[in-house]
């Protein structure tokens, strides 16, 4: 698990490819390497991936096709810039939210703009996940912790401090039309299934009017 607290940012340092999926060897000067070793869980843009080989600034990961398929990675170059997060621990500060590394899809950019000190961004999303989504709630997007100011249907609204900025990927990457990973929040989607009871199924519409009003939710 972690919390969407960026920790360090890092850079693609080589892409293999190795029968048909991905080992990412990724090198970073600021990330605390005293405690990484093999098997360990490092988030990278969000995604929860594990060290296979380590040395004293970089570490490796293997990357299965669904992981290519269903986030940002199949856009990844050498030299890109990429958040970086270690699992939290038992003792860590809790100052993100609930994050558990596993991308539910992936996001487009639609406008950028300053915003006072802070960045106005507007993303879309597909609208199987954008109901997860709510106005002064959490959402990570590319592994980052964030809240929410706004959602309007599909496009979900956010101002960036400068000090996030400053320490993510945000200033080198994200641009207008750049996609960027997104994991909805995680207690939204127990929800909904606690919801469903013995009506959850494999294929479910999700969360109603009908259902919130069926349990009390709506008067």
């Amino acid at each position: 698990m972690f919390t969407g607290i960026i920790e360090a940012t890092g850079f693609i340092k080589k892409i293999e490819s190795i029968q048909d999926d991905i080992r990412l060897s990724i090198q970073s000067s600021q990330l605390d390497f005293v405690d990484v070793k093999l098997g360990d869980s490092i988030a990278c843009n969000g995604i929860c991936l594990t060290v296979v080989d380590f040395g004293k600034d970089w570490y490796a990961v293997d990357v299965s096709r669904e992981t290519i398929a269903k986030t940002t990675m199949n856009r990844w170059q050498v030299g890109d810039t990429v958040n970086l997060e270690k699992a939290m621990l038992p003792t860590t500060r809790f100052g993100g939210h609930i994050v558990s590394g596993h991308v539910d899809t992936v996001g487009c950019i639609l406008l950028m703009k300053q915003d006072a000190r802070s960045i106005y961004i507007e993303i879309d999303i597909l609208s199987e996940f954008a109901k997860y989504v709510a106005t002064k709630g959490s959402v990570t997007v590319d592994g980052i912790s964030l809240t929410t100011n706004l959602v309007k249907g599909n496009v979900i609204c956010l101002n960036i401090i400068p000090h996030t900025a400053s320490v993510t990927n945000i200033g080198k990457h994200w641009r207008v039309g750049s996609v960027v990973n997104i994991e909805v929040d995680i207690l939204a989607r127990y929800l909904e299934r606690l919801l469903m009871g013995e009506n959850a199924k494999e294929k479910q519409d999700g969360v109603t009017l009908e259902l919130l009003a069926d349990n009390g939710f709506l008067k």
